[in-house]
Parts: structure tokens; sequence; C-alpha cells
């Protein structure tokens, strides 16, 4: 069986989540899995949108995938332009989410 893994990063824990994102890149750097997707979600698109270290750890992900912020969430707290300006895809996730799930993507979340 392949394996997909779906990275979901919502702390607004800095380390945490700079834990998360390391995973991620080295995931499809050295391919751990055969497919990995990143979800951006909650409180970490705020970390995301004012933390340039942050913002430079993430953008690391943009050589293999972009990943996608909730759409919902960061339009209520006004960074979506933001978030698209670091290259981030800003999509309404909740479908996405239960869709890697039923397709067999093991949840990680930090």
């Amino acid at each position: 069986m392949a394996s997909k893994v779906l990275v979901v990063v919502a702390t607004a824990e800095k380390q945490k989540a700079l834990t998360g994102i390391m995973y991620a890149v080295n995931a499809q750097k050295n391919k751990w899995v055969d497919d990995l997707k990143v979800i951006f979600f909650g409180p970490f698109e705020n970390l995301l949108a004012e933390d340039a270290q942050v913002a430079e750890a993430a953008s690391q992900l943009l050589a293999y995938q972009p990943p996608t912020a909730c759409k919902f969430l960061s339009d209520r707290d006004g960074i979506s332009a933001r978030l698209e300006d670091l290259g981030v895809n800003v999509d309404y996730v909740g479908s996405l989410i239960s869709g890697y799930l039923e397709e067999g993507y093991a949840p990680l979340v930090f």
C-alpha cells in the first residue's frame, strides 16, 4: 500500500508549528512517503501571517507543493491576501480534509 500523509498545522505554538513544517519538508525532500498534503488551519494561519521565521520555514514547502490554508478562517481574520502573497493556496478546507481521510491519508496534526 502506498503511504499517504496529511499534515495539518493548526497550533499557534511556534516551536510545535516549526516541527510540523520541518517534518513535511523533510518527508517530501527525502521521499519518506509517497504522497504528502499540507493544510494550515486555525491559529497557525495567524502565526504564519505575523512571524517572519515561520513564513520562511513554510516557504520551503513551495518547492514541492503549495500548502492550503482555510479560507473561512483567513477571510474572517483578514489575512487571506497575506497568505496568498506567501504562496499559500487559500481554500475551504473542511471538504479537502474529509476527502483526504476518505482516500486513506494518515493525519499528523501539529
